[in-house]
């Protein structure tokens, strides 16, 4: 494989994966969330569907070996390796509304979502089109009696990496997540490759 290209801190990057390529996701740094989201090429009416994906896996820790479902219950990709292990797919992209309801902040970043959505525009994807993302090295813990969530910092390391399958061809939409709690208020990059399988 080659040299992995770069999303720097705080931004994002749309891509085609054919079916049958590999997408690797690198953590380079460690500690830093990578948010992704998916449109079947075809039919951009078909996305990643989080609730569908859960609910046949009948667990939220997703790792090698389960498929990721779409919204139409067909397998868009599948988790080959996976060197962390812990990733969530229950909570949206970050936001501008995130950083000024969660954070506080009066002049907020875009975000994952901003990042996506400019990202994926080319792509005649909108903004209403995105959905929940599946958030790579992202560590959130649910507590058993409160349902209360909770971010705590990725468990990932440098060089850490998952790699995905393509079941379908795919819009990609990737980013080096924004939110300070995701990231352990560290903004770092992600490096990301597309090969043949």
């Amino acid at each position: 494989m080659n040299s992995p290209e770069i999303i720097p801190p705080r931004s994002g990057t749309a891509f085609l994966l054919k079916k049958g390529q590999r997408l690797k996701v690198v953590d380079l740094q460690g500690e830093q969330v990578s948010d992704l989201v998916c449109f079947n090429l075809h039919d951009k009416g078909e996305y990643l569907s989080s609730g569908r994906t859960i609910d046949y896996a009948e667990t939220i820790f997703l790792t090698t070996g389960h498929p990721f479902y779409s919204n139409r219950s067909k397998v868009m990709f599948e988790i080959v390796e996976d060197t962390v292990g812990r990733h969530d797919f229950l909570l949206t992209p970050c936001s501008a509304d995130t950083f000024r309801i969660i954070y506080g902040h009066q002049d907020p970043h875009c975000g994952c979502f901003g990042n996506l959505c400019s990202a994926l525009q080319p792509f005649g994807i909108s903004p209403d089109q995105i959905p929940v993302s599946f958030n790579i090295f992202m560590h959130v813990t649910v507590d058993g009696d409160t349902g209360k969530v909770s971010v705590l910092p990725p468990k990932s390391g440098t060089g850490d990496y998952i790699i995905l399958e393509a079941k379908m061809d795919l819009i990609v939409g990737l980013t080096a997540c924004s939110a300070e709690m995701s990231n352990n208020y560290s903004f770092k990059p992600i490096g990301f490759e597309v090969y043949d399988s």
